[in-house]
């Protein structure tokens, strides 16, 4: 059976070999381009402020090589490779989410209410904080995605037929 490629949004299935990706597959592919598309729009914002002299904004060239790795490894879950999916749940589900929100978690943990933290809020925070809860969002729900079921079972099939093909 020859490999076809659609629209993860087409609802048609997509073909790795004989496997096809279900659309928790797809769509959890689709959600970490979200997140992906999340990390560069903070970080555009954050280059801007960093022209215009806040020293806080930094690790561009760090970000733009995590993205980029991530976007590989998002096509490699995608085509049903098992390290990537393990991969994507250790670095970005796991320690990628830890950077989301280790600032507000320190902030409270530090006895300051939530009521401070807005009030304190500046224009960054403004402009960053609603990407970061999409950012979140978008992890959260792959990583949960990835591991439904279905998921699973197209993994298990990914293997078997590189096994069969090997």
């Amino acid at each position: 059976m020859s490999s076809r490629t659609n629209s993860p949004s087409s609802g048609k299935e997509s073909m790795v070999g004989p496997v096809a990706a279900p659309k928790d597959v797809r769509a959890s592919f689709v959600l970490w381009l979200t997140a992906v598309g999340a990390g560069v729009a903070e970080t555009v914002i954050r280059v801007i402020f960093t022209l215009t002299g806040d020293p806080e904004s930094n690790g561009l060239l760090l970000r733009v090589i995590v993205y980029a790795v991530a976007v590989y490894v998002a096509w490699q879950m995608r085509r049903g490779k098992g390290w990537a999916r393990i991969t994507l749940a250790v670095l970005l589900g796991g320690i990628g989410t830890l950077s989301l929100v280790v600032d507000p978690i320190s902030w409270l943990a530090g006895g300051h209410s939530l009521d401070d933290y807005f009030a304190q809020a500046d224009l960054l925070f403004v402009l960053i904080a609603p990407i970061r809860a999409v950012h979140l969002a978008a992890v959260i729900s792959a990583f949960v995605l990835m591991f439904r079921p279905v998921s699973n079972d197209y993994f298990r099939a990914a293997r078997s037929a590189r096994r069969r093909t090997a």
